[in-house]
């Protein structure tokens, strides 16, 4: 549902005031509310969907600006911050008021959550089918006021339930490495296929750490050896950080010595815009991401062979997508690379 510049999505988590206090803090959400969705009764209480009879689930209704963030990049969260492979339940709450659910407004979200939900099956990364159903929406009752923003009316309390009910350690459990991504990395990151918009200079301010914002979009240069990628040795590839064209790999990265990630090719050259760069008293070839239009680093002819270039690029500019997530988040073609 679209109203006006603000649209509406609903999901069922689990206990709604975690699902809600994972959901708040988005850049682009207005409003996120903690109620009863998918029942027959009219305006229930929370004693009544906690029996289990009204048939309703507990879930959160979340207001969203599309401009800033889009209902995929919700769902990407959303399935990881719950168990997509219990249906009895979610954590230490058991029950049909608790099963988990993504409830539709339109046609086009209930597309957008079937093909995220079978891309997540696809990738066989949970090691179970998903459970969680894409139901259409039908209706929503807010809960009680006291239930609103529980998180931050009782934080002692609400952080021993969390804590206790082992809700982030299961999460952990399944998701593995999934579960310790920033939103950022959802945020910014949009797969490089037609019809994609780089966003707003403002909308990057929000969307981006300073660090990254200065990187990627004024020119700057991160600090040598204190940044994320310089000694990461996983296999993977390095893709844009805002339009996720897929750059590097690390099958042609080598330790530099500089305190930078460098490479000795671009993965994919069509993918990247090199340029000279007359800053800082003399004459170097900056590399920029041909779709993002955004700073990577530079190349010099320093490199070791087989190609005697150096990619020398920074961490922020980066996001790492490691091998077991290709298939996963759309880069699938290039698990060949990986494969003895």
């Amino acid at each position: 549902m679209n109203l006006g510049t603000v649209s509406v999505a609903t999901f069922a988590g689990g206990c709604f005031w975690c699902v809600e206090s994972d959901f708040i803090h988005i850049p682009g959400v207005l409003e996120v509310v903690s109620g009863f969705a998918g029942g027959k009764e009219k305006d229930p209480t929370y004693k009544e969907v906690s029996s289990g009879a009204t048939g309703h689930r507990e879930a959160v209704q979340i207001r969203f600006d599309p401009a800033v963030v889009s209902y995929r990049q919700l769902l990407e969260w959303f399935w990881r911050h719950h168990d997509p492979t219990d249906d009895n339940g979610q954590f230490c709450d058991r029950g049909s008021q608790y099963r988990p659910a993504i409830f539709v407004h339109t046609e086009d979200q209930r597309r957008e959550a079937e093909e995220s939900k079978k891309r997540i099956n696809d990738s066989k990364v949970l090691g179970k089918p998903v459970l969680t159903p894409v139901l259409p929406y039908t209706t929503f009752y807010p809960a009680e006021d006291y239930h609103q923003r529980y998180f931050e009316k009782n934080p002692i309390r609400y952080k021993f339930y969390r804590l206790s009910c082992g809700r982030d350690r299961t999460i952990q459990g399944v998701w593995g490495p999934e579960a310790d991504k920033p939103f950022s990395a959802y945020a910014v990151h949009a797969a490089a296929s037609g019809g994609w918009h780089k966003p707003g200079r403002e909308q990057l301010k929000v969307l981006l750490t300073p660090m990254q914002f200065k990187v990627t979009q004024e020119n700057g240069t991160e600090p040598p050896f204190k940044n994320e990628y310089d000694t990461n040795k996983r296999q993977g590839l390095y893709v844009d950080l805002v339009s996720g064209e897929a750059l590097f790999s690390s099958t042609d990265k080598f330790d530099s010595g500089t305190g930078w990630p460098s490479f000795t090719r671009p993965l994919e050259p069509g993918n990247i815009v090199e340029r000279e760069d007359r800053s800082l008293f003399s004459v170097r070839t900056e590399v920029r991401s041909r779709l993002g239009d955004n700073h990577l680093g530079h190349v010099f002819p320093d490199g070791p062979k087989p190609t005697g270039l150096r990619y020398c690029m920074n961490s922020a500019a980066l996001r790492f997508v490691p091998r077991e997530s290709l298939e996963q988040e759309g880069y699938g073609k290039y698990l060949k690379l990986f494969t003895k």
